[in-house]
């Protein structure tokens, strides 16, 4: 299935108006990645100026210096789009995802629908047989409309020692509605894939689904600069089997998609623009099954900023800034197969996540140990910005 990524299904609706940066895979004269910013419709190859993305971000004011700086032109929005897939020319630029030296987390458990679906999970020990059954149980109890209750909130303490007293208290109840985010660390830095390459699903998984994602890009000092969309895929039976394989149900090869571009805040698009979004996902199979779902941000029970505020603090710091999932208020229960399977990835699913002010984040499923290996980490990035004379401390910071 072809992914072809093109300008009118990539980018904002408003893209004339967006401030977008990211980065791309540049061939001459010697290879490799560099911070790149759009500009009326073409691409401008940023490090000459800033050796990493990250070095840009943490820049004062990086809205103004990019108005200040000329790139390197590599070429128009659509020829790089159309190079950015499974298996792009390396001979020309293509599309990589908007994050090199950002650590990548996510805060887990942040609407309350989805954390139905949590519990759900974990009382059914990852078993999606068991699920249907299962969820109405936990809905006659809880009910399946739990927005209102405010996080670490008397209201959410008192249900708390309802929820105890029926035996229904469940460690992803503590994280949705207890005073505490839950925020994990989705991907080693340098592992997250970019609009166009393919993403990865455990082998040994037989219960999955994609989590379309609104991620913010804050720096050093907290300052929420951006946002970008997200894939942080998961896998509901691993993590339902038991917390601990947190790790495993969701950090794997090309399990991490991020994508396509910053959208920097400026004066056409605000933090307020974040809270009120709507996130799309659009899921079609080679055999023809579609899945289509939506979350909205004005559902979510924690404000973005408070969840930056608990990832970055005097108790944890980031040098090198940080993106940040939000988490998502969709989580599919629909049957793909027979009755009571719910919904699983098959490969070569083509997963849409797309916002207007955002654009849309593209992508193919295939397994975990058959999507390219992940390579280029700190090591070669160092080697490679010291063989491309990108070190100089004559840049506008150093790295």
């Amino acid at each position: 299935m072809s992914l072809a990524l093109t300008p009118e299904t990539t980018l904002p609706v408003d893209h004339q108006n967006a401030l977008l940066v990211g980065r791309a895979w540049v061939p001459a004269p010697v290879a490799g990645p560099s911070p790149i910013v759009i500009k009326a419709g073409r691409v401008y190859d940023l490090s000459q100026h800033f050796a990493t993305l990250s070095q840009l971000l943490e820049t004062d004011q990086p809205q103004q210096r990019l108005k200040e700086i000329e790139g390197i032109d590599l070429g128009t929005v659509e020829a790089l789009l159309a190079n950015s897939g499974p298996t792009p020319n390396i001979d020309q630029p293509f599309l990589l995802a908007p994050a090199d030296l950002q650590v990548i987390k996510a805060a887990g458990v942040t609407f309350a629908d989805s954390m139905i679906e949590r519990v759900i999970e974990e009382r059914a020990g990852g078993d999606t047989t068991q699920a249907a059954e299962i969820r109405q149980q936990v809905q006659a109890v809880i009910g399946s409309d739990l927005s209102a209750i405010v996080p670490g909130s008397p209201q959410a303490q008192a249900l708390k020692q309802l929820l105890q007293s029926q035996g229904l208290w469940s460690q992803y109840l503590e994280v949705g509605i207890g005073p505490d985010a839950e925020i994990f660390t989705k991907a080693p830095v340098m592992a997250a894939v970019g609009s166009g390459a393919v993403i990865g699903i455990h082998p040994k998984s037989a219960w999955n689904n994609p989590e379309p994602e609104v991620v913010l890009a804050v720096n050093s000092r907290g300052d929420i600069l951006g946002a970008t969309l997200g894939n942080d895929v998961n896998l509901r039976d691993f993590e339902g089997r038991s917390a601990l394989l947190l790790s495993k149900a969701k950090d794997n090869n090309a399990s991490c998609a991020i994508g396509p571009f910053i959208r920097l805040f400026d004066q056409h698009f605000t933090l307020d623009d974040v809270r009120q979004c709507t996130v799309e996902l659009k899921v079609e199979g080679t055999d023809g099954y579609t899945l289509a779902g939506t979350s909205l941000m004005n559902k979510i029970s924690r404000d973005p900023a408070d969840l930056a505020q608990q990832t970055l603090n005097a108790n944890h710091q980031y040098p090198d800034g940080f993106l940040l999932f939000l988490g998502t208020l969709f989580a599919p229960t629909q049957d793909r197969g027979e009755a009571g399977s719910g919904f699983t990835h098959h490969p070569g699913d083509r997963v849409e996540i797309s916002s207007p002010q955002l654009g849309r984040l593209t992508n193919q499923v295939t397994t975990s140990d058959q999507a390219p290996p992940w390579t280029f980490g700190l090591n070669q990035l160092l080697h490679n910005l010291a063989d491309r004379g990108l070190l100089s401390p004559k840049k506008d910071q150093t790295l």
